[in-house]
């Protein structure tokens, strides 16, 4: 029996990689199988901002309902409290060594959450490989998101070779790695100590030569760095990037692009205060849901001037 439902439309040869990411996001819906139109696969997804459009997909028939969670290398993250639903979620993946609940939200200066281990090994460090990178990532010490994966290689694919950036607050590194690509230089920094540890772990086994890693406050980079010589500057802080947005600006050499990443109820919620400095929207963008009333969106910005 088929049924609509919201689906990704990928060419066939990039099907494996697109539905590996889809699982690693934890938006593959697996109760219905992938349906193909010629040339194209269609891969039910749970997260209807993720899907390109609806199709008619046959019950999978032999799927297991699999509790709510988000994958971050071989962990999973329940949002429920559930042991036995752990249990189930822990047996139905080989690669999953960890099923953790987040008991709090991200909060504090370093934008951490707390953890309880529901199943498996009693560990919040892991192993995740995005786009080619590797990355060592520890879910207490340092906040980390896998569902930012394709918005880092959009940014990829927007540069020039050669260009020189700033990632403002850039955790354990994935937007300092993948941008180095391209980059003659990414200076990142982070206020927490332990995030930029394993900053420097994952700068090292990417070999990337041209990442400078920074313990620093993104208020005062301003200070630290020549203002106006950035081509790029990324501000992945999205429940509060106001206050950081003049830097940002003094940062940034005119012409060149700031990416702000923001949660809003609204499209263009923070268009204002843009636009209060000599700043022009070039697009924004929905990244993903992140509530009912809440979307991440990122503003890709243009700064004006000479």
């Amino acid at each position: 029996m088929k049924q609509e439902q919201w689906c990704v439309r990928v060419p066939v040869r990039e099907g494996e990689p697109i539905r590996q990411q889809l699982i690693s996001d934890g938006v593959l819906d697996t109760s219905f199988k992938p349906a193909r139109d010629g040339a194209f696969l269609l891969f039910p997804v749970t997260d209807p901002a993720r899907a390109t459009e609806r199709w008619e997909c046959e019950a999978n028939v032999k799927a297991i309902p699999l509790p709510r969670h988000d994958l971050v290398g071989g962990i999973a993250i329940m949002q429920d409290d559930d042991p036995e639903a752990a249990e189930l979620l822990l047996g139905s993946r080989p690669s999953l060594h960890t099923v953790l609940h987040a008991e709090t939200p991200v909060s504090g200066e370093y934008r951490t959450r707390g953890f309880r281990v529901l199943a498996g090994v009693p560990v919040t460090a892991t192993e995740c490989t995005e786009y080619g990178m590797r990355l060592k990532i520890d879910l207490e010490a340092a906040y980390f998101s896998p569902r930012l994966a394709n918005e880092r290689q959009r940014i990829v694919s927007l540069m020039e070779e050669g260009e020189r950036v700033c990632d403002m607050f850039a955790g354990v590194g994935p937007f300092a790695v993948a941008l180095a690509e391209k980059a003659e230089i990414v200076f990142a920094g982070d206020l927490n100590p332990g995030a930029v540890l394993l900053m420097e772990e994952n700068i090292r086994i990417n070999h990337r030569h041209n990442v400078i890693p920074m313990l620093a406050d993104a208020l005062h980079l301003g200070e630290i760095l020549t203002t106006g010589s950035f081509d790029r500057i990324i501000m992945n802080l999205p429940m509060s990037p106001v206050p950081f947005f003049e830097t940002a600006v003094r940062l940034v050499r005119p012409g060149g692009t700031i990416h702000l990443y923001a949660m809003q109820e609204m499209e263009g919620e923070y268009r204002e205060m843009i636009e209060a400095y000599p700043c022009t929207i070039a697009k924004e963008h929905r990244v993903r849901s992140y509530s009912a009333a809440q979307h991440h969106a990122v503003y890709d910005i243009t700064r004006s001037g000479k």
